[in-house]
């Protein structure tokens, strides 16, 4: 059989061959990157007009976290010899997930906590605010929102990283 005819045949690219494997890994990272762009792309074009920098962050970070979780499922399920291996990822995810669960209890808090903030938007990226701290009250400007904490930056030029959970939970003055 000639190379030609091996190639419209589809044997090089395979998913059982190191080619299509190769070849398939490629395609995926490719893809992978294109979904990653047209993502930023897209939320810069909605920044301002639907969404705020806030949401935009959130979007950007849950999204690419997302595509790039999706590309290596997918990858697993086209190659044959990864098909055992994804199996028994997904059975030890599921106990790993209870244990996880259980030790990360105030890291999962954080998570919603972020989600509410984001959902409910008491403050967004850029807004004034005073709030209670360890060390009295402080006043700053709200730098950064992730799922786990709140950036703040002082008049004083101090950042105070803030659990998202103690957000949620306290009164926090908005300034004018």
């Amino acid at each position: 059989m000639t190379t030609l005819e091996r190639l419209l045949n589809g044997e090089f690219i395979h998913p059982s061959t190191w080619f299509g494997v190769i070849f398939y890994a490629l395609v995926f990272l490719t893809s992978a990157w294109v979904g990653l762009r047209s993502l930023r792309l897209a939320l810069a074009q909605l920044e301002g007009s639907f969404l705020d920098r806030t949401s935009v962050g959130f979007l950007r970070r849950m999204g690419g976290a997302l595509i790039w979780v999706l590309a290596v499922i997918l990858y697993a399920n086209v190659i044959p010899e990864l098909h055992a291996f994804g199996t028994a990822l997904l059975a030890g995810a599921s106990v790993a997930s209870v244990l996880v669960g259980l030790a990360a209890q105030s890291t999962l808090g954080n998570m919603i906590a972020g989600l509410s903030l984001l959902m409910y938007r008491p403050f967004q990226i850029g807004d004034s605010v005073q709030l209670t701290v360890p060390v009295g009250v402080q006043t700053g400007t709200i730098e950064d929102l992730t799922l786990g904490y709140t950036v703040i930056k002082t008049q004083a030029n101090q950042e105070i990283v803030v659990p998202n959970s103690v957000m949620a939970s306290q009164a926090i003055i908005k300034l004018a």
